[in-house]
């Protein structure tokens, strides 16, 4: 089928042109693949190629830049070659194109060539573009786009590795998987490495003791980690994991605020009877979220979760200038949370 006929199905949008998640792309005469996460961008520009490959093993594919364009070489790729074959042309640094490449693709738009995907890569980082971004959003040239938004919060972190198990057909714990995202909390690219590591290496399910024997010296030092033994009362191992995250170099800014994230959860569910799901759809979080803070909030009242709270407000401001001491901040914020009582109380 030629690639110019191909209209896939697609999500309710308001763009003029279908949506596709970057899971599952699927070739157009342009494909249009926007936002700046990086990982789900590679697959599914990887997903386009295969996609072609498998209707036809003979796709030619080309590689250009946008920001770096010699005239004549989009048109001069996406021709038609002696043979017939179908054509691939992957362009990346569309954010930064040149005045060449920008009037030349608006003009394929115009009359895309048959048997020819163009791929167009924008990560969102500038305007540099737009002209462009919205004459395929309008429809022209019969395109689709695949978003690829920042992965930033851990529940998109955890959709993202649950997604990765799922589309390979393999079981995952619920205990391995929090594990899992929780050790790989600041680098998706290191994540999306470590599930389809697991995928590949693991004959059976995943537990948390496989992850645990692959991850665990990386899971001990992460803020998740000194969150979970400070809120559980485990002083002592609170403090340990915490010279040991800052032994590996973790940031004290983003483990303050791995446990003040935890004390947030931990205060949105406290009094609540609700079922967990309709709490979590109140609330906008997951089952497993609200199940995991109502047993972290065991021991906790309103007074000392309002202290924690407090102390975690401190504690931010410390460690991102107000004191001269973020590690004392830290052993402090640590303190206060494991042993629930005033710092020196």
């Amino acid at each position: 089928m030629a690639a110019s006929n191909r209209r896939p199905a697609a999500r309710a949008t308001k763009s003029a042109i279908p949506q596709l998640s970057w899971r599952e792309p699927q070739p157009a005469p342009v494909v249009l693949v926007s936002g700046p996460e990086e990982v789900c961008a590679e697959r599914a520009i990887a997903g386009v190629r295969e996609y072609l490959r498998a209707e036809d093993p003979s796709l030619e594919v080309s590689d250009l830049r946008a920001d770096d364009y010699a005239s004549g070489t989009l048109l001069a790729l996406t021709s038609p070659s002696l043979f017939g074959e179908p054509r691939l042309v992957r362009v990346q640094g569309v954010e930064k194109c040149s005045d060449a490449f920008l009037a030349e693709a608006l003009a394929y738009l115009e009359h895309p060539q048959e048997g020819a995907t163009v791929v167009l890569r924008h990560t969102g980082a500038s305007v540099r573009g737009k002209k462009l971004l919205d004459a395929i959003r309008s429809g022209a040239g019969g395109g689709v786009e695949v978003a690829c938004p920042a992965v930033k919060r851990d529940s998109d972190r955890f959709d993202f590795a649950a997604g990765e198990f799922s589309g390979a057909r393999k079981r995952i714990a619920p205990a391995a998987l929090r594990t899992l995202v929780s050790a790989f909390a600041d680098d998706l690219t290191e994540l999306a490495a470590a599930c389809q590591q697991l995928i590949s290496d693991v004959p059976g399910d995943v537990t948390a003791e496989i992850v645990e024997r692959y991850y665990g010296g990386r899971v001990e030092t992460t803020g998740f980690v000194v969150a979970d033994t400070a809120i559980a009362g485990r002083y002592g191992e609170a403090l340990v994991a915490l010279r040991h995250a800052l032994a590996s170099g973790v940031d004290p800014v983003p483990l303050v605020a791995a446990v003040a994230m935890k004390l947030r959860a931990m205060a949105r569910v406290a009094g609540s009877r609700e079922p967990s799901a309709t709490l979590a759809a109140r609330l906008g979080m997951k089952d497993w979220q609200v199940d995991r803070a109502r047993r972290d909030l065991s021991g906790w009242n309103e007074g000392t979760l309002s202290m924690a709270i407090q102390a975690a407000a401190r504690a931010d401001a410390e460690v991102k200038g107000a004191s001269r001491d973020p590690v004392f901040a830290l052993e402090r914020l640590v303190t206060v949370i494991a042993t629930r009582a005033p710092f020196g109380g």
